[in-house]
């Protein structure tokens, strides 16, 4: 608005003392409209909210110099299966007592094997086989004719073969006995009566089978 006795635009009266005066009563109580202050480009974009950073891990305190923290335990691995077999039991004394009753005919023999006139190879096999068998159908006391040897004529062909057939079968038959394999089913042994063939034979007793 112009000042008192001014035009305050074309064509315009002019403004009277009274009115300057009634002007200025009326807009005393007025406060003065301020200019707001222009944002730069750059003060709008610090203004804006920031955008937020990802969350740190956490911090993993550092172990204290001196301090022995044992590793974690591996874990075990199962423990292989033991499959190692029972040695068999070393052989036994011969009851002389049942010996004396074999040999008067109180305790029956079951059954009997001749070995006369087999080579040692086959004499091993043939024997095994037989004491198994007894074995397998519960048979207690049974008899091993092994021959004395001197009865025996001397075979060249064995000989060369490295086989003295003399007496052989007399002298191995008692550690064929005793091998392991024969072990696990012959309890003990012990030669003969001159009944049943005196030193050209053997008792053997067997350990319990099932029939």
């Amino acid at each position: 608005m112009s000042g008192p006795g001014r035009k305050p635009g074309k064509g315009s009266r002019s403004i009277s003392d009274d009115e300057a005066a009634l002007w200025q009563y009326a807009t005393r109580s007025l406060d003065p409209v301020k200019a707001k202050p222009r944002v730069s480009s750059a003060e709008g974009r610090a203004d804006s909210p920031a955008r937020t950073a990802p969350p740190s891990p956490p911090r993993v305190p550092a172990k204290p110099a001196g301090t022995n923290v044992p590793p974690p335990p591996r874990p075990r691995a199962p423990a292989a299966a033991k499959a190692s077999k029972t040695a068999p039991a070393p052989l036994a004394d011969f009851d002389r007592r049942k010996a004396r009753q074999i040999a008067s005919g109180r305790i029956e023999v079951e059954a009997r094997f001749d070995l006369h006139g087999m080579r040692q190879r086959d004499a091993h096999a043939q024997l095994r086989g037989f004491l198994l068998d007894a074995y397998a159908r519960g048979l207690k006391t049974v008899l091993v004719i092994t021959g004395k040897g001197g009865e025996e004529n001397a075979d060249r062909f064995a000989d060369l073969a490295g086989e003295r057939q003399r007496g052989v079968l007399r002298r191995n038959v008692p550690l064929w006995l005793g091998d392991p394999d024969l072990r696990s089913v012959v309890l003990s042994f012990t030669q003969a009566s001159v009944r049943h063939g005196g030193a050209g034979a053997l008792y053997v007793q067997l350990r319990r089978g099932s029939r």
